[in-house]
């Protein structure tokens, strides 16, 4: 059976929706315009290291087209990693780090990122809200403890604004969990 790119596209999506949420996460609304929205933006290298995050978002695709017994190179037309892919591979490395569920730990990124709120319809006051968050990662002008970011901390040694994902992440857990 051969698809076209919106027909992988929109199967790519509904793949990647359940890895948002979990029976904690907000069941009364629907993000299928968050989702959208977010896949639509491209994650941005700011930091070198940064770029194993993009990657982690990339994994997601082989993932899936194996799932689905197609090649990988048909998810190439998507381009580079989106902030979607990002978020959602960032969420995979917390519970690797922290222990619990992917999906628990993404809802935990768009809390801290405050997109909990953005269920359907997306207005245009919230698009615009959900891309200034967007822009404030990619170009690292969130608060330096990370307010604003994935990652907010009560206590940074650091500008967050200035560290690689994979170390604010491990701050983040650090604080949350102390015994890790």
């Amino acid at each position: 059976m051969r698809r076209d790119n919106s027909t992988l596209k929109e199967d790519y999506l509904r793949w990647l929706e359940p890895l948002l949420r979990d029976e904690y996460s907000n069941q009364d609304g629907t993000y299928w315009d968050l989702l959208n929205v977010m896949f639509e933006k491209e994650f941005v290298v700011v930091i070198a290291m940064d770029e194993n995050r993009a990657v982690d978002g990339l994994g997601l695709r082989v993932e899936f087209a194996r799932e689905h017994r197609l090649q990988p190179e048909i998810m190439k037309f998507l381009g580079a990693s989106t902030f979607l892919e990002v978020l959602i591979g960032l969420s995979r490395r917390m519970a690797f780090v922290a222990g619990g569920a992917a999906p628990g730990w993404a809802w935990q990124l768009l809390d801290n990122l405050e997109l909990t709120r953005m269920t359907d319809p997306l207005t245009r006051h919230k698009e615009r809200k959900v891309h200034e968050v967007m822009d404030a990662i990619n170009t690292r002008t969130y608060n330096p403890d990370g307010t604003g970011g994935f990652f907010p901390l009560a206590w940074p040694d650091d500008d967050q604004t200035q560290i690689e994902l994979w170390y604010q992440l491990n701050a983040y857990v650090a604080e949350l969990h102390p015994e890790h």
